[in-house]
């Protein structure tokens, strides 16, 4: 949850734990928006969706998203920028059946002007109509995972980091 807001810059409130993370004035968010598989328009809700996961786990320590960072290409411009993450975004929730909260970053006041990136927040649990189903257990295998999202992220023209 905590992360979700963060990325996103804005504030949600963690219903189990009765906590609210405000992250709106957090700097640098150029854009934000989640791709969700269709029926799963209640998903669109960044609070909704988040307290959603957190409550289809029932151990405290239960992993509740998984976390990918691309880095998008510095000659793209903001909309162009947009559309590469939402395809991505897209390939991961027709590919997986998760749920993808997308937060495009511009690169911070130090450092490489360049570092435009997104990071993309998806649900361990499938989404439907009615919400949350089973877990994809196919991602939580790191070195499969990993070259799966890596093949994906390449075939878009960007780097993970």
């Amino acid at each position: 949850m905590a992360a979700a807001a963060y990325r996103a810059g804005q504030e949600l409130t963690d219903e189990r734990q009765g906590l609210t993370h405000d992250y709106t004035r957090k700097q640098g968010v150029e854009n934000v928006f989640i791709v969700a598989p269709d029926g799963a328009d209640w998903a669109q809700d960044r609070n909704v969706l988040w307290n959603a996961a957190e409550a289809a786990e029932k151990r405290k320590d239960a992993k509740t998203g998984r976390e990918y960072e691309l880095a998008l290409p510095a000659e793209l411009n903001a909309g162009a920028r947009k559309e590469l993450a939402r395809d991505f975004a897209r390939e991961l929730v027709a590919r997986y059946g998760v749920v993808a909260d997308v937060a495009i970053h511009e690169p911070g006041r130090e450092g490489d002007n360049r570092n435009h990136h997104a990071h993309l927040l998806t649900t361990t649990r499938t989404a439907g109509e009615d919400g949350l189903g089973g877990k994809t257990r196919v991602l939580d295998v790191a070195s499969s995972a990993s070259a799966e999202i890596d093949a994906e992220i390449s075939q878009k023209g960007c780097t993970s980091g």
